[in-house]
C-alpha cells in the first residue's frame, strides 16, 4: 500500500502546523498515523549545505533557478517516503519578483497528492499572529497584501488540481475555533 500524500498550505502565520499537530494526535488516538515533513525543510537543508542560506527566511530571495533546483530535490526525496505523508509547504511564496509557486509542475509530477489542503483565516488574525511571533524575520506586510495572498493561493491551487487530478479542501483556523480546524483536518485525513 503506497499510503495518501496530502499537501497543507497557508500563508505564513496562519497557523497550518498548528492545525496539523493537533489533527495528528487525535488519529494517533486511533491507530491512523502520518510522517509529517516539511516541504521547506527539505530545500534549506540542501541549501545550508551548499552555503546558499543561514537562515530559513532567507530561502525565499534566493535565484529562482536556485529556488527550481532546490525545489526538484527536495520533491524527489518526499516521493520516495512510504505510507502516510502529510507535506507541509506554501502553495506559494512572495519573493521581491513576485509570487514563486510553491508546487510548480515539475513538484507535482514527483509528489501526485491526492488532497491539497489550505489552511486560511481572517486576514486581521493572521496580521495579529505574525506580529506576535518573534522567533521569525518576515517582511512587514498589511491586511491588504495578505489578502491578494490567501486570494492567488486558492488560485493556483485550483490550477495544482488540473494538473494533478487532486481535490481541494479548504480548513478555517478561525481564532478561539482551533478544535473544530483540528476536527476538519482530523476527518480529511481519515
Amino acid at each position: 500500500m503506497s499510503g495518501k500524500k496530502i499537501i497543507i498550505t497557508g500563508v505564513p502565520g496562519v497557523g497550518k502546523t498548528t492545525v496539523v499537530n493537533g489533527a495528528l494526535e487525535r488519529l494517533k488516538e486511533e491507530g491512523i498515523t502520518y510522517q509529517s515533513l516539511n516541504f521547506g525543510t527539505f530545500m534549506f537543508e540542501v541549501a545550508q549545505k551548499e552555503c546558499l542560506v543561514t537562515d530559513r527566511d532567507g530561502m525565499r530571495k534566493l535565484e529562482r533557478d536556485v529556488q527550481k533546483r532546490l525545489q526538484q530535490l527536495a520533491a524527489k526525496g518526499l516521493a520516495e517516503i512510504p505510507g502516510n505523508v502529510i507535506i507541509d509547504t506554501h502553495a506559494s511564496v512572495k519573493t521581491p519578483k513576485g509570487y514563486l509557486a510553491g508546487l510548480p509542475e515539475w513538484v507535482l509530477r514527483e509528489l501526485i497528492p491526492d488532497v491539497i489542503v489550505l489552511v486560511e483565516t481572517d486576514e486581521d488574525q493572521i496580521l495579529k499572529r505574525r506580529l506576535g511571533d518573534e522567533t521569525r524575520a518576515r517582511d512587514m506586510e498589511g491586511v491588504r497584501s495578505i489578502i491578494e495572498h490567501q486570494q492567488f493561493n486558492r488560485s493556483i491551487a485550483a490550477a495544482y488540481a488540473m494538473l494533478t487530478g487532486c481535490t481541494i479542501k479548504i480548513v478555517t483556523n478561525a481564532d478561539f475555533l482551533l478544535d473544530h480546524a483540528i476536527e476538519d483536518m482530523a476527518v480529511l485525513l481519515r
